[in-house]
């Protein structure tokens, strides 16, 4: 368990997850202080958190942490929408380079002894050669190549190098499923608030979620317990994809893989959804992944299941009418269906 004297820093906090974790954190009695830092101030209640305006991709970073006596770092300001961050470019910048100037910090750190980091099972990536359950030990089958994966595993790399400098610091990584809940903005929550949605023809995608308060509770469990290691986190059980939709009761429109990409770029530039080139393998092969490590080693029980969680999400999410999302994407459909000319003898697609 944490001392009675335990400061924790929280980067990310200007977004509702880290906002809320800063919260939680700071409510918790064996906890003295927390400092949320961002580059812009968080909107909403932060409570007994105390913000501090800073760039992680600044050294002054480093500062902060000194200056503030800071024992436990909780670094979770990667993000996973180029939208958000302002381009593919400042998202990489942010992540990348944020997180290195964040571990180079917590190297001048005599101070620090805990560092938890909040990654995702997206590093695993989503294709046809992927095992049923990807344990921790295991590799993405196919090295991503860009976008957030990608990040995720540069990202990753870097804190297991952090861990080998200093192995007085205990590093707990934590790998969470898509995390889902009625506050979450994602890739994956936009994807399910569409008013009709897109599908991969003849896939069946097997899913995993993570519940917003679960992703809270994790985070402060690894921040008390003495753990280090590497933990996927995911609530219990899968969801097909097809079971996902039926319990949402919107329309969908089955789309050939060739087509999804369109799809995306429509819906992208349209600001309703974010389909990048990971999100449509990730719906079209879904993924899942071992918690057994979660339970025996970190000591942590989901108190949603996936099928629970995606519930929870699913119930404010009233059966959606028109709009334009809707005619897009049956005019796109209607286009699509129509007969293809092939060559004699050849086979209509």
């Amino acid at each position: 368990m944490g001392s009675a004297g335990t400061v924790v820093l929280v980067t990310g906090v200007s977004r509702d997850l880290g906002r809320r974790f800063a919260r939680a954190a700071a409510a918790d009695p064996g906890v003295a202080r927390v400092i949320g830092v961002d580059v812009v101030p968080p909107r909403g209640d932060i409570g007994d958190v105390s913000f501090v305006r800073a760039d992680i991709r600044n050294p002054v970073i480093a500062k902060v942490i000194v200056k503030e006596d800071v024992d436990t770092v909780v670094h979770m300001s990667v993000i996973s929408t180029p939208g958000s961050a302002g381009g593919r470019h400042t998202m990489k910048e942010l992540n990348v380079i944020g997180t290195m100037q964040l571990l180079a910090a917590c190297q001048k750190a005599p101070g620090l002894r805990t560092l938890v980091v909040k990654s995702t099972t997206t590093v695993y990536g989503a294709s046809s050669r992927d095992p049923a359950m990807f344990t921790e030990d295991m590799e993405p089958r196919r090295a991503p190549r860009s976008g957030y994966a990608k990040d995720v595993a540069e990202i990753e790399g870097y804190v297991r190098g952090f861990a080998r400098r200093r192995p007085d610091v205990r590093v707990t990584l934590l790998r969470a499923a898509n995390v889902i809940g009625p506050h979450v903005t994602s890739p994956i929550t936009s994807y399910f608030r569409l008013p009709v949605i897109p599908t991969v023809l003849g896939h069946d995608a097997r899913l995993q979620f993570l519940h917003e308060q679960d992703l809270l509770d994790v985070l402060l469990h690894a921040t008390r317990s003495d753990v280090p290691g590497t933990f996927n986190v995911a609530g219990d059980g899968i969801l097909m994809l097809s079971q996902a939709l039926r319990r949402l009761r919107h329309p969908t429109v089955p789309l050939p893989s060739f087509a999804v990409g369109n799809v995306g770029s429509t819906l992208r530039s349209a600001r309703l959804a974010d389909f990048s080139p990971e999100q449509t393998a990730f719906l079209t092969y879904g993924r899942g992944v071992d918690t057994t490590r979660m339970r025996t080693d970190l000591g942590f029980e989901p108190t949603f299941t996936t099928a629970g969680a995606f519930a929870d999400f699913a119930a404010p999410l009233a059966p959606a009418g028109g709009g334009r999302a809707e005619r897009a994407l049956a005019g796109l459909a209607e286009r699509l269906s129509e007969p293809v000319a092939t060559p004699a003898g050849g086979r209509r697609g």
